[in-house]
């Protein structure tokens, strides 16, 4: 209930002038409320210039600043973003010319070691043949040389298994 409900009331004589004395509340328009009305006013008028414009001069200011840093911070996120990617692409080169180099590197080597493998076969075949050359010779010498010897030994051998000497 507002309070102008209440004085309709009171003044109607519905609610009883004790219970508007005990609780209610009397409000009256007079010349202490015009007083406070150009007090405020006043005080107003003292405070707009002294407070309110310097703290809503330091609010706008620090809503600049926080905009000039998130711009700052957008920049910046920019820059790096570019540089990252900058980067990506020279690691990316970087890494082509990398893996170019190694399979260059690769083939030189597999080239090498079959130039190396080719002259090992060569050498060890070489070396093969001369080899078996020699055993050769000297089975053919071993055999010449027993085959002049066989018919001494022939004779021992003979001469022993009858117990007697064994002549041509």
């Amino acid at each position: 209930m507002s309070l102008s409900e209440v004085s309709t009331l009171v003044s109607q004589g519905s609610i009883d002038a004790t219970f508007a004395a005990e609780g209610g509340v009397n409000v009256d328009f007079d010349a202490s409320f015009l007083v406070q009305i150009g007090l405020f006013v006043i005080l107003l008028l003292v405070l707009k210039p002294l407070l309110f414009d310097p703290m809503m001069r330091l609010f706008d200011e620090r809503e600049e600043r926080i905009d000039r840093t998130i711009e700052k911070a957008r920049d910046t996120d920019k820059a790096s973003a570019k540089a990252l990617a900058k980067w990506e692409a020279i690691m990316a080169k970087a890494r082509e010319a990398g893996a170019a180099e190694r399979d260059a590197l690769r083939a030189q080597g597999a080239k090498k070691e079959a130039e190396v493998s080719a002259q090992v076969r060569s050498s060890t075949a070489q070396t093969l043949e001369q080899g078996r050359a020699t055993i050769a010779a000297e089975a053919k010498e071993a055999r010449a040389k027993l085959e002049g010897e066989s018919v001494v030994l022939g004779r021992a051998i003979a001469s022993r298994v009858l117990g007697r000497e064994v002549s041509t």
